[in-house]
């Protein structure tokens, strides 16, 4: 043995180092250490967790959650390398998860191996959303009503489905307190009850692109949170007098209308086959809208006129054959009835 060796004070071997040698180092460290215990808030109503004072609404598998909370409440020497665990899990009970964790790495170059417990308590809490939703809370009312008419099955339902797709996509994007409390469908339209002016906006601007009118605002004071006023918000929807797909009856020609905006309409001349703008006018005869018109089979062309077969009746009669609608032998067609005049008309 060389006489120059360094020894180790602590078990007599030879060492490399100034002081101890590298097992007695290892041996002395205690390189991992675990916190015995792990608090894990979630919502028992919509499962989502709590993360310090924010909710998520994450819900990752329980035991695969148990395991990364486990993990997470370990605290490991920097210098330990080749780190490697492995958990074992089991319930002791429903709001208890017992962690094993099996921890093997090197430290300064000598193999270590250890065993920690994790207690994981599960803690029940209502969530802020499903504490709103259960006590009725609402910052607003979206009220979706119609000019000189009540809104159609079509329109509730577009209304609804709106309101729901808006919801779903806030929702997504994190914003889990803009929710809908509830819709209800009543006599002269369909009020959205909702819980933040964000989605008020987001769905009153939807709502009036697709089917056209206009929103008004009215706010009302309501109270003061954190030194900021609280206003509780009525949003009128007014759907036009005209829906699209109408068809309208002007100076004795038909028109389907496209939209409606700013006091003008966008129709489809149904004679020409043309669009045209008219003036917003509450003369205009409305026979119906092309979602209702019937498929009629088309048994002959005569000039500007082509023969069906009533879809009522099964009377055979004439129809025009406007030029734009391209008809021929055989095809099908949409009609419309004008029950005032008694006359049937292609709508294409």
């Amino acid at each position: 043995m060389n006489i120059q060796e360094n020894f180790c004070p602590k078990c007599g071997g030879p060492t490399t180092n100034e002081g101890i040698c590298d097992k007695c180092l290892a041996e002395s460290i205690d390189w991992i250490v675990a916190e015995q215990r792990v608090v894990c808030t979630f919502c028992p109503t919509c499962g989502s967790m709590k993360q310090g004072n924010t909710w998520s609404d994450a819900t990752p598998n329980r035991e695969l959650l148990a395991e990364e909370l486990a993990l997470g409440a370990l605290k490991v020497h920097p210098d330990v390398e080749n780190l490697h665990f492995t958990v074992e899990t089991y319930e002791p009970s429903p709001n208890r998860t017992k962690c094993i964790i099996h921890a093997e790495g090197t430290l300064y170059g000598i193999p270590v191996q250890e065993t920690r417990e994790v207690l994981v308590v599960w803690k029940k809490e209502q969530c802020d959303r499903c504490s709103r939703l259960s006590g009725g809370y609402y910052e607003g009312v979206i009220q979706v009503r119609a000019t000189d008419r009540t809104p159609d099955i079509h329109e509730r339902s577009r209304v609804e489905s709106i309101a729901y797709s808006v919801e779903d996509g806030l929702q997504e994007s994190g914003e889990r307190l803009s929710f809908i409390s509830r819709i209800d469908d009543i006599k002269d339209g369909v009020d959205v009850v909702i819980s933040s002016h964000h989605i008020g906006d987001l769905i009153t601007k939807q709502i009036t692109n697709e089917l056209g009118g206009k929103t008004t605002r009215h706010p009302k004071l309501i109270g003061e949170r954190e030194g900021k006023k609280l206003y509780r918000i009525t949003y009128l929807v007014r759907l036009p007098r005209y829906r699209r797909g109408d068809v309208i009856e002007i100076k004795n020609k038909y028109y389907e209308v496209r939209s409606v905006e700013s006091g003008t309409i966008k129709v489809f001349d149904l004679q020409e086959g043309i669009m045209n703008v008219v003036r917003e006018d509450d003369s205009y005869r409305i026979i119906g809208n092309v979602r209702d018109a019937e498929y009629a089979a088309v048994s002959f062309i005569d000039g500007d006129m082509a023969g069906i077969l009533d879809p009522k009746t099964f009377m055979p009669i004439t129809i025009p054959a406007y030029p734009w609608l391209h008809l021929s032998e055989g095809m099908d067609v949409r009609v419309m009835e004008d029950r005032e005049n008694e006359r049937i008309f292609p709508v294409g």
